[in-house]
């Protein structure tokens, strides 16, 4: 590579990207720790893309119609920092530039959207920024369409790299944006044929141009550091029809000793050959120092939107005053008024004609009083629409002919499908709920992760949880499941006895602000529990007495789902004996633990012993069954020690144990 051509050839273009480089050299330096290779051969695509085509104003990150750009290979993340530094964003200052890293810092090791406002999206695990940005792509999709392109109009562009392209969850989300056609959505391939172990080719030989091509999305290759090819590109991107990769040739840590090379992917951090680098571009300037014309330059960037803004302001201002509620209530994430009163009509109806059905026909029946009066709701299913049962007449399919529908059809996909999800919950404006078998959060897994830890109300639609989804066996009965799903952080995990349990975990799902929820949903048959009527959402408090005993409480019978109905038989039985039964029921774990410690000693007081049934692996109920002024020699577990069978429903119960009889002699043992 010939660094002093390209200097000559594009001078001031030169000094500009430079700015970039020298940032994450002297950032990564300063931490002992990062990685320099990627921004370095990345700056002059950044340096375009942010200089002639990108729609944002840097003092107001949140401005809702402004391009979105996603760094999805987020170990180069001090070329976002750096970014954000020079175009002027009031939360990267220089001194957060110079903590990259460090604890307290908002310049993270990988870019983090809840550290900072000028971050779309949390990356790091390689390609899960591709993935989310089909989603960013779907939401604009569908909001253009209701709102129209006076309000909504915008690009999301995207920097992936080889790593990203190599995993899994990259062709479910390529195939997927093609297939929808979702011409706003802009992809970079930082093409430098080099990974941690060595060359690519060590690795794969994947025709990445052809793989696009072949999902449908418009494709270009390009010299990812000339200036005009780059602008070409995104113009030709930006009236292509369709999804657009740019396959940009770069040099990784280009003008460094380590370019090319599997080290240049890494810290680079020897002075003498930062030293070289920095003379190699001809710049003499000390560590995180930016020439004053430089630095004016991308603040003039930095503000070039901010007319733009304000026009688009005025646009807002000019529709009625019902639409600026509307446009306003839905990008705060705020849910309808309307919400709860359905809900609770819904409850009381169910209550009066107790129909025994399955939770997953439950949802179903929520979400068609929901879906009406929520318009930001998207759903959708992994090729599981008829099982999962997340689709209502009101809400249309969203496709290229119909980007007013609200029910996206997302194939065998379970990980595309939550990534695009989390995409859709970070973009605003939308609420996406998906379903799958709760097996299959195996497949999805990664997503929901982000999801919590990037503090998205993303719903997880999860059906068949347990061993009575019956003959399909042990490769789709989850046993596991609940427990990793409660052992992950800032996660709701809602599993109700009933279609009552049901309407109110959908109504706390629906109005999180910060926290995904997964709803754990039979597929056999599940009787109504809850006969009288609440208006209360007793969900809401996680654990609620369901049946009280009757005489002197010498048993507490703790259930979720669909074992609630075997607490209750086998209360009977207790109670026939004179032994006074409560049973608990406990739709979530993580709004019971969130309780005062006064209503957790209501709910779970002293004395009483404990039986916990849930046809699942005991993992996560000790804090229930021992803790909470429980006692290990006071205590059972009636559930799952290891997988299930190939079996009808009601026989697998009865194979593995989980039944009132089980229940009963647990706790008489215990007495």
């Amino acid at each position: 590579m010939d660094i002093d051509a390209l200097r000559t050839a594009h001078p001031d273009h030169w000094m500009r990207a430079t700015a970039l480089r020298t940032l994450a050299l002297d950032g990564v330096n300063a931490a002992n720790s990062g990685h320099s290779g990627m921004p370095m051969g990345m700056a002059d695509v950044a340096t375009v893309l942010y200089g002639k085509h990108l729609k944002f104003d840097a003092r107001t990150p949140d401005w809702a119609d402004r391009d979105r750009f996603i760094l999805s290979a987020g170990h180069g993340s001090m070329l976002l920092y750096g970014l954000l530094y020079l175009c002027g964003d009031p939360e990267v200052t220089l001194e957060e530039v110079k903590n990259f890293r460090q604890l307290g810092a908002k310049t993270a090791g990988h870019p983090e959207n809840f550290l900072l406002g000028g971050v779309e999206v949390t990356t790091g695990p390689l390609g899960q920024g591709i993935a989310t940005s089909v989603g960013f792509a779907i939401a604009e999709e569908a909001l253009r369409a209701q709102f129209g392109k006076k309000l909504v109009d915008h690009h999301t562009y995207v920097i992936a790299g080889d790593g990203c392209l190599m995993e899994g969850v990259s062709h479910e989300a390529i195939a997927l944006a093609g297939r929808q056609k979702l011409e706003k959505l802009i992809v970079f391939w930082d093409n430098n044929n080099i990974t941690i172990d060595g060359e690519v080719t060590l690795s794969d030989r994947t025709d990445q141009v052809q793989r696009f091509k072949a999902c449908g999305w418009h494709v270009q290759e390009i010299d990812g550091h000339d200036p005009d090819s780059i602008d070409a590109a995104i113009t030709a991107a930006k009236n292509a029809g369709r999804p657009s990769m740019i396959a940009c040739k770069t040099h990784i840590a280009i003008g460094h000793a380590a370019q090319d090379t599997s080290k240049g992917h890494g810290a680079l951090t020897d002075d003498a050959q930062l030293t070289a680098a920095k003379e190699a571009y001809g710049w003499p300037y000390g560590p995180f120092e930016i020439p004053t014309e430089v630095k004016s330059w991308w603040e003039e960037i930095g503000t070039r939107g901010a007319d733009e803004r304000k026009a688009w302001s005025e646009r807002l201002a000019s529709v009625s005053g019902r639409k600026q509620a509307e446009f306003a209530r839905i990008h705060a994430g705020e849910t309808p008024k309307k919400l709860s009163g359905v809900v609770r009509a819904l409850k009381k109806q169910i209550s009066e004609t107790a129909p025994k059905v399955a939770t997953r026909k439950s949802s179903q029946m929520v979400l068609e009083v929901i879906n009406p009066v929520m318009p930001e709701t998207i759903g959708g299913s992994a090729d599981l629409t008829g099982s999962n049962n997340t689709l209502t007449a009101d809400m249309g399919v969203f496709d290229e002919t119909n980007r007013k529908g609200r029910y996206v059809y997302y194939g065998i996909r379970e990980h595309g499908m939550a990534a695009a999800m989390n995409g859709m919950a970070l973009h605003g404006g939308v609420k996406p709920y998906g379903g799958t078998f709760m097996c299959f959060t195996d497949y999805a897994r990664p997503a929901m992760r982000l999801s919590a830890l990037s503090k998205l109300p993303v719903v997880y639609v999860m059906t068949h949880d347990s061993i009575g989804l019956g003959e399909d066996g042990p490769t789709h009965q989850p046993v596991e499941h609940l427990a990793i799903s409660r052992a992950t952080p800032n996660t709701l995990v809602f599993r109700p006895a009933d279609t009552v349990e049901t309407a109110e975990a959908w109504e706390l799902a629906l109005t999180q602000t910060e926290t995904p929820s997964v709803l754990s949903l039979t597929r056999q048959g599940v009787p109504t529990v809850r006969t009288e009527h609440k208006t209360r959402n007793l969900t809401s408090q996680g654990a609620y007495v369901l049946a009280e005993a009757e005489g002197k409480r010498q048993v507490i019978l703790i259930a979720t789902g669909s074992e609630v109905q075997l607490a209750l038989s086998a209360r009977e039985r207790l109670q026939a004996q004179g032994i006074g039964t409560r049973v608990v029921s406990m739709p979530c774990m993580e709004l019971f633990a969130a309780q005062d410690e006064q209503y957790r000693r209501k709910v779970l007081p002293a004395g009483a012993v404990r039986v916990a049934v849930e046809a699942g692996v005991q993992q996560g109920w000790d804090r229930w069954l021992t803790g909470e002024r429980g006692k290990w020699n006071k205590a059972a577990f009636v559930g799952m020690t290891g997988f299930g069978a190939s079996a009808p429903a009601d026989q697998l119960y009865a194979h593995f144990g989980i039944t009132d009889t089980a229940v009963v002699e647990a706790a008489q043992s215990l007495l």
